[in-house]
Parts: C-alpha cells; sequence; structure tokens
C-alpha cells in the first residue's frame, strides 16, 4: 500500500496541465511551460531579481528546485532572506521531490531553534532531511525495495544578513559573477565544492574515509565511481550505500555489493563555504550538472552579464542544448523535438536559477515586500506534447 506520504511527494507530477494554466510569468509564482521546458523569466527576491528554468530529458523530472524569499525560520523576529535549492535526482525522482518538500522547513526549524542561521543550522537541516527520507525508505521497504537506491545532490544557497551561505552535497554548481575593479569584465568564482569520483581530490577524501577498502573507488571504463556503481560521494538517500540494512535482496542485483560494510560509504553532510557579499558581486548562478556538462563557468557568467535580466536562466538553458547538438551534429531544431526518455542520451535534466544581487538591497536591514515560494519545473510532468 503506498503510503500518504509517498502520495504528497509524487502527487505533482500526476496532475494534468492544462494550456493557460501558469500562464502569467511576470504575476504569478508558478512560471509557464513551453513542451520540456518550465521557465519564470523574472521576479523579485530580498535581494533583487532572478530567473529560473528547468528542462527535462528524464522520462520523469529528477531535477527539482525551489526559491524562498522572506522569513527564513518561524520567529516574528527572525531573520529573512533568500534561499535557493537546486535538487539533481538520480534512481528516480523521490529523493529530489522528498528534499524539495523538506530541507527549507527544516532550515528554517533549525533556524528558530538557533535564533540565527549558521553553517551549523544548514549542516542539520541537510543530515534531520537525510533520517527523514531514510525513515520513509524504511517504511517503504518491503513494498519498494528499489526506493533505496533513489538519491539526490543537493545544492543550497542562502542570502541573509548580508552574507551568502552555499553547501553543497554532489555536483551541482554554484558560480558568483564578480565585476573586476581595473576591468569591464566580469569573472566566474566557483563557490561550491563539489563530490564527484572524477576528482582526484574526492577519491583521496574516500581513501582516506575507508582505508580498509581498496574497492572504496574503481575505474570502469574510463569512469571512476565509488565501488564501481556511482559516481558522486555525497547525497542526500541512496540508502542503499548509506544503511547495510537496505543493501540486500529484493534490491536489484547491481546496487547489492558482495561484502558488508559497517559505516555509511557515502556521506548527506555538506561541504559549506560562508562569504561576505560586495557591492562588485553582481549575480549568482546556482545549476544542476547538466548545464555544466555544456558550458564553462566564465562561459555562463559572460552569458549572464552580456544579456537583458528578463529570461536570462531560459538563455542559459538554450546555450547548454545548442552545445549538446553541436556535439552530437545536429540542429538544436532537431533536438527540441525529440521526447523524454530518449532526450537523456544527448543530455541531462538542467535546472538554472540566476540571482541578481543588488548590493542596496543586500545591506538593508529589513524586507517588507511579499512572501514568494516559487518551485521549479511546476506543470512539465503532466505536459505530454513536445
Amino acid at each position: 500500500m503506498v503510503s500518504a506520504t509517498f502520495l504528497k511527494i509524487v502527487s505533482p507530477c500526476w496532475k494534468p496541465f492544462a494550456e493557460g494554466d501558469n500562464s502569467n510569468s511576470d504575476g504569478e509564482d508558478s512560471g509557464r511551460v513551453d513542451g520540456l521546458l518550465w521557465y519564470k523569466d523574472s521576479g523579485h527576491h530580498v535581494s533583487g531579481e532572478f530567473s529560473m528554468a528547468v528542462v527535462q530529458a528524464n522520462s520523469q523530472l529528477e531535477d527539482c528546485s525551489q526559491l524562498e524569499s522572506g522569513p527564513l525560520s518561524s520567529l516574528e523576529s527572525g531573520p529573512r532572506g533568500t534561499f535557493v535549492g537546486i535538487y539533481d535526482g538520480h534512481g528516480g525522482p523521490e529523493a529530489a521531490r522528498f528534499v524539495n518538500d523538506r530541507l527549507f522547513d527544516n532550515i528554517k526549524k533549525f533556524t528558530s531553534e538557533s535564533y540565527g542561521m549558521s553553517a551549523d543550522v544548514i549542516t542539520r537541516a541537510f543530515l534531520e532531511t537525510e533520517e527523514e527520507f531514510l525513515a520513509f525508505v524504511r517504511r517503504q521497504w518491503l513494498n519498494r525495495p528499489q526506493i533505496a537506491s533513489v538519491g539526490s545532490c543537493c545544492l543550497v544557497g542562502i542570502i541573509c544578513s548580508g552574507l551568502l551561505y552555499i553547501a553543497n552535497a554532489g555536483d551541482s554548481r554554484a558560480v558568483l559573477g564578480r565585476q573586476e575593479s581595473d576591468v569591464k569584465e566580469v569573472k566566474a568564482v566557483q563557490l561550491s565544492s563539489e563530490h564527484n569520483a572524477s576528482m582526484e581530490s574526492v577519491r583521496e577524501e574516500l581513501r582516506s574515509l575507508h582505508p580498509d577498502d581498496p574497492q572504496i573507488v574503481v575505474l570502469r571504463h574510463k569512469v571512476w565511481r565509488v565501488k564501481g556503481i556511482i559516481q558522486i560521494s555525497r547525497s542526500i538517500g541512496d540508502a542503499y550505500l548509506k544503511k547495510a540494512e537496505f543493501n540486500r535482496e529484493p534490491l536489484l542485483p547491481k546496487f547489492r555489493l558482495p561484502e558488508p560494510f559497517h559505516k555509511p560509504i557515502l556521506l548527506a553532510e555538506p561541504t559549506i563555504s560562508v562569504q561576505k557579499l560586495y557591492p562588485e558581486d553582481q549575480f549568482l548562478i546556482f545549476a544542476s550538472d547538466g548545464l555544466w556538462e555544456h558550458l564553462s563557468n566564465q562561459e555562463a557568467v559572460d552569458i549572464v552579464h552580456s544579456g537583458p535580466r528578463n529570461g536570462v536562466a531560459r538563455k542559459l538553458v538554450k546555450a547548454a542544448l545548442r552545445e549538446a547538438a553541436k556535439k552530437r551534429e545536429m540542429r538544436y531544431s532537431d533536438l527540441k523535438k525529440i521526447d523524454r526518455g530518449v532526450r537523456r542520451h544527448f543530455h541531462d535534466d538542467i535546472t538554472v536559477i540566476v540571482l541578481y544581487l543588488d548590493s542596496y538591497l543586500i545591506s538593508r536591514s529589513s524586507w517588507d515586500g511579499p512572501l514568494l515560494s516559487v518551485r521549479g519545473g511546476s506543470g512539465i510532468c503532466g505536459h505530454v506534447d513536445s
């Protein structure tokens, strides 16, 4: 029997999309849908303007995302700011949707308990969301054992009291566009630390955490993978590599390890950086790795810097799709005709959120604007035509 919790998480993608719904990208928080593309070209957050876009490639959209602007705690006197979350699911959409539903609530809970935002608050929220999802997997195990192989990368950005917090578990990426004082160029500055076994530093971390396991990272078909299975070393979910109780039948054989393990192989704890925002900090680009497979940090920053703010996230997605088409020696117009599922052979799901940083707003001590909550990709799943 399917639990009420599970129904709550997946139900948004069971609702049919009707043409004309979600159509006002300026006045509505739900955005617009054009085939496999969802976008909200412009809006206002506590510290400036923003733009969002999502394009689906998988049979089910496995990327989830959100932007929350306003109170960051449940206390009347608590801090206000902007929260951005990019959740890149793998093995299915369930973990990303769960994080989309729970992580920000946990941020608010721990911010309230601590009477302020901090790196510790964010870490506790990640770990609490992880425990909640593992409990969900445990409840589903007998009826849906494959839920144990579903996970999500999690990238979070929070602007609060003039500080920028970046937290990442997985291989999504946050990039800052910073104005260089001596030239007119805007320089790309990567802010997030990634956790992908293709990076030597990640392999070394895994080997140091698992010194008795010579197979903790394995090179297969020229790709480094943790236990020869997965590329990322941190995530929420992937219960089969966190708890030995899930690494057994009836889980599919390709996920089952031949030897038992006694501590989690993957971690849920994010890498966090905290920095002050300065007037030369122009904008932030948050995106799942589907974007960065096709665009470099500087290419993305140049696109944002060179054009109008309105629709810039959609422009980044289209630039990535054009590069994906070029790599396969095909036209962009032909790529757009390929339906979900098959499209995954050409590119991944791509989610982009661009936050513009207006220094006079960042330095303000109060915010009297409307509360804002936007969930990226709403309506794509139920839309059949491409």
